[in-house]
């Protein structure tokens, strides 16, 4: 078997979409394929980027041509101009968002967290509820503090079960909410963070210069993290697994 055969095998058995990440841990169970290569991770990128089988449906996610009308009618979307604006890719950019958030906090060594109306969305053909690796928020202070931060997108959670990290994925919703949440949250010691379109930047900084959000901004508690710097690091994520030995 070629190694074209065994990234297409992969991808119809994965139902015919898969992550770099799932392509990188399934592929090389198939046997009748041998790859004689140091890199086989690039290999495998290289593959999904000139089969003709294949489509990219975003940077990191990719499919086979022939489940493509199956995958629209998913939700399953390639963005394009004409749909960018559509509830359809709205809804498809959050969740894919979401889920390379609990990826990588997951090649972390991070316990990750989804709300639970959350956990039925799809990241490829998987639940967000199935990537998560806890399935109850921890019960690490007062109700009423666990109930709020029980509502973020993403948390990242450390072994000792205290919130590492909060994300609010904000694809057309207003930042404001998400910055009223971080303000409610303000006396943990973690990073928060706004996941969005560089486009909208620039008004996530008007809204963190209310005075409601004074603390946030004069102590830095708050980023903004642009989609294609949160590609970029996915990716990163990615190269460091064909490493030997990581400082």
């Amino acid at each position: 078997m070629t190694q074209k055969e065994a990234v297409e095998q992969t991808l119809e058995r994965l139902g015919g979409i898969a992550t770099l990440a799932q392509l990188y841990k399934e592929t090389f169970e198939i046997k009748e394929c041998v790859w004689k290569t140091k890199t086989p991770f690039a290999s495998i990128r290289q593959i999904v980027q000139l089969d003709k089988n294949i489509y990219k449906i975003k940077p990191g996610l990719y499919a086979l041509k022939s489940h493509q009308k199956e995958l629209e009618g998913l939700g399953i979307l390639v963005q394009t101009e004409k749909n960018k604006d559509s509830q359809e890719i709205q809804q498809f950019n959050h969740s894919y968002y979401q889920g390379l958030l609990l990826t990588i906090g997951n090649m972390r060594k991070m316990q990750t967290f989804v709300p639970n109306q959350d956990k039925n969305k799809l990241y490829a053909k998987q639940k967000l509820g199935d990537i998560r690796t806890l399935q109850e928020i921890p019960n690490f202070s007062f109700d009423n503090i666990v109930q709020r931060i029980s509502t973020v997108d993403v948390i990242w959670f450390n072994q000792r079960n205290m919130p590492d990290s909060l994300f609010e994925v904000e694809h057309s919703t207003d930042i404001q909410n998400s910055l009223l949440k971080f303000n409610d949250l303000q006396d943990f010691y973690t990073r928060m963070v706004i996941v969005a379109d560089e486009h909208r930047h620039e008004e996530y900084k008007k809204k963190l210069d209310y005075s409601s959000f004074e603390n946030l901004k004069q102590k830095g508690r708050v980023k903004f993290l642009n989609y294609a710097d949160l590609e970029k690091q996915y990716k990163q994520e990615l190269e460091k697994q064909e490493l030997s030995f990581v400082l």
